[in-house]
Order: structure tokens, then sequence, then C-alpha cells
């Protein structure tokens, strides 16, 4: 959870280029200050922030609270990416069930603290136990 990673610091030139290559965004924003970004591009900066320390474990939560549906997908697909061409475990907390369990490999479905549903994100796509708890009776 933000630990450092001092294997991370001879490699940070190549990780720098790696994370800009991944996010075209950082570098192109690079002198500006954070706080003058877009949500789109804060979230990306926070994400490619996680990555300089070279994870294993990426943990983003609510990537996609707030943002346009064009910055949705664009993010969506770098979570792919990093998990895919990175070989990095990404962990994320999001209250868009659909959105989340197409992104991911597994779901989780948490109330009060506690696991009340899991599996594989194509059954719990198809689950009406999903389908009950996050869009009522009247969705089956």
């Amino acid at each position: 959870l933000g630990a450092h990673n001092p294997q991370a610091r001879p490699h940070r030139a190549e990780t720098l280029a790696r994370v800009e290559a991944l996010f075209p965004v950082v570098r192109a924003r690079r002198a500006q200050l954070a706080h003058t970004l877009s949500g789109g591009e804060q979230q990306i900066v926070a994400i490619a922030r996680g990555l300089m320390a070279r994870p294993r474990l990426l943990m983003i939560d609510e990537p996609f609270l707030g943002l346009a549906p064009q910055i949705v997908r664009e993010i969506g697909d770098l979570v792919r990416r990093i998990r895919d061409e990175q070989g990095i475990a990404v962990v994320f907390i999001e209250q868009n069930v659909e959105l989340a369990l197409r992104l991911a490999d597994r779901g989780y479905v948490l109330e009060s603290g506690r696991t009340i549903l899991s599996g594989s994100s194509a059954q719990l796509l198809q689950s009406d136990d999903v389908k009950r708890i996050f869009l009522g009776d009247a969705a089956l």
C-alpha cells in the first residue's frame, strides 16, 4: 500500500519510459501542475505513479468514479494492458459491477465488509444473485 520498492530506483529511467509509453498523457503533461489536470488525467497519473514502484500487484480504488464514458473506456483499456502486457496483478474496487466484472478475471461481492459472493467474472455476470443484489428482484 504505497510501499517503497528499493529495487525500483536503479530502473527508474527504464520504468519511466515504459510508463510514458503506456500513458502518453504523462509525458505530454509532465510540466503541468497536477491540480490543473482533468479528473481522468489525474487518475492516469495516480496509476502511473503506482507503476513507478515496479509492483507485482497494483491496487486501485474506484478508478472510474465521476469520469466521462470515453475516459472510463480508456482507463479500462489501460487496466487490461497493465495486466496483460506487464503481468501485473490488478485489484480494484468499483461500484459499477458490470464494468468491473467485464475487466476482471474474478469478482467478489462484499456486504458490510464480508464476502457474500465470489467466482469467475463470467459466472458472476450470469448470476441471478448478483442481478438481485444490484438491480433488485424486478431485474430477474
